[in-house]
């Protein structure tokens, strides 16, 4: 007969935990509403030794979404191969799986609250706005964005994250559906952009002539010509 014996865990290992344990919890429910003493149960040790580790929740919670800023900021990282618009749904696929899996963290982070007004938190936020911004410029291939593509890509950006919240309040709209609608909201951002300068007529033409008659660009463009017709 063998007898179990708890291997002890080493700093790293333990600090790895709790913030694998902290996220879960942040992730089904809002942090503030996640208290220090439900980590340390659900990691299964004492709430002094969770002190060990960090010196509040709000250093754990800065640690969980350090973690999750950088799972999320890798959902925008797609092969530069293939139609722009083909790239973008799979983006946006992944982006909702992300949104799906932690609701209601990623609704208090976007939303704000008392637990995530630091200063450290807006930078987590803001570095993954930014680590979507250039992972979207490499898409189109453009290294010093014209100011109207700025414009366009950060404006795309907000509006990604506030369809993903009015998403996750109710879900009334199918998610699948939203993912096509975002990548054709791309679209018609640049297309209004490109109706008022000619390098973003260039860029949007030369994104045009690489879609394919099933891709989503080309749906759009069936679905206003109907509309019109």
């Amino acid at each position: 007969m063998t007898t179990g014996v708890r291997r002890r865990m080493g700093v790293e290992e333990r600090r790895q935990q709790l913030i694998g344990v902290a996220l879960d919890l942040f992730s089904r429910r809002s942090p503030d509403e996640v208290s220090i003493d439900e980590i340390a149960s659900a990691a299964g040790i004492s709430r002094p030794l969770v002190y060990h580790y960090f010196p509040g929740k709000l250093s754990l919670y800065e640690a969980a979404l350090q973690r999750a800023a950088d799972d999320l900021a890798a959902r925008f990282v797609e092969p530069a191969r293939g139609p722009l618009g083909t790239r973008l749904l799979r983006v946006m696929g992944r982006y909702f799986d992300f949104v799906d899996e932690h609701g209601p963290g990623f609704s208090a982070l976007m939303r704000g609250g008392p637990a995530v007004g630091s200063s450290r938190t807006n930078a987590l936020v803001d570095s993954v706005r930014q680590a979507a911004y250039d992972q979207i410029l490499s898409h189109l291939g453009v290294s010093d964005p014209p100011a109207r593509l700025e414009l366009v890509v950060r404006s795309w950006i907000s509006l990604a994250e506030s369809t993903a919240l009015i998403w996750l309040d109710g879900r009334r709209i199918p998610r699948a559906e939203l993912e096509v609608q975002l990548v054709h909201d791309f679209a018609a951002l640049t297309a209004v952009s490109a109706a008022q300068d000619e390098e973003m007529a260039a860029l949007l033409r030369r994104v045009v002539a690489d879609e394919p008659a099933d891709g989503p660009f080309a749906d759009l463009i069936g679905r206003l010509t109907a509309l019109v017709g």
